[in-house]
Order: C-alpha cells, then structure tokens, then sequence
C-alpha cells in the first residue's frame, strides 16, 4: 500500500514527497554509478514524486551511457552538502513515463521496520541487463 514520504539531503535545502509502497519492492543495482554511489531506490511514477523546495540547489549531473545515444537519467544533487536524494528519469515506456528514482536513504520518516522489510530487486545494470539479477548482490 502506498504512503506518502517526506524526504531531504543532508543539509535539509532540498526538500520533497513522494508516494510509494516500499513492501512492493525497492532497487540496487551494479552499474558504476549506482555502484559507488550506494544507492538503493524505489520508484515514484509520475506526480507521486513532489519537489517541495530546493530545485534552485539542485546540480545535474548527466551521463550518456554506451548504449544510448543520449542522457536520460538526471542525477540530481545538493550542491551544498553533496547528497543524490533522488534522480529523475525521462519519458521510458517501461516506466509508463517520468519517474523519480528517490534514495532510500533519503527519506526522512521511513520506518527502520519499513526499511528491514522493504524487498530489494537486483538490477544488472552494468551489463544493461535491467531486468536480470547479477550473478553477485551480497556487495549491493
């Protein structure tokens, strides 16, 4: 079941909400940036990610993958305190439009029960394999 979150980077200028169900599953994935950046997600389609203050703080890193021919994901960052509270991805068909990966880590009121129990889903994603699961996760 949905609940709406409230979330922040670490110095608390970046502020928003989002709509999610952490029981139905949340996301980490290999790839080099997720890797070094330990990001675990879940994914807010839509308006159920609201930015409430902040987006005049927000830096934009874009990188263009091997396999796309142009940047589709934001990684979005406090240019104060250095925190990726959330990354925002273009119009992808398998997401039925925009969507915001939000870092877990990153929501303010989120249950260490929530947490424990939230199902993680491996991403291969340094393979763009998305929908498989890496033959290793325990480092994830």
């Amino acid at each position: 079941m949905k609940k709406t979150y409230k979330g922040s980077c670490h110095c608390g200028a970046v502020r928003f909400e989002c709509d999610l169900d952490l029981s139905a599953g949340t996301t980490r994935c290999n790839c080099r940036f997720c890797r070094k950046a330990r990001f675990w997600m879940a994914f807010a389609k839509g308006d159920a990610f609201r930015l409430l203050e902040g987006a005049d703080v927000l830096s934009d890193y874009q990188h263009t993958p091997p396999s796309k021919p142009t940047p589709f994901l934001h990684f979005l960052f406090c240019s104060r305190c250095g925190v990726r509270p959330f990354t925002r991805g273009g119009a992808l068909p398998a997401f039925g439009g925009e969507f915001h990966a939000v870092n877990i880590a990153c929501l303010d009121d989120a249950t260490d029960e929530e947490l424990a129990h939230a199902p993680i889903q491996y991403a291969d994603g340094r393979n763009d394999d998305w929908k498989s699961t890496p033959a290793e996760t325990r480092y994830l």
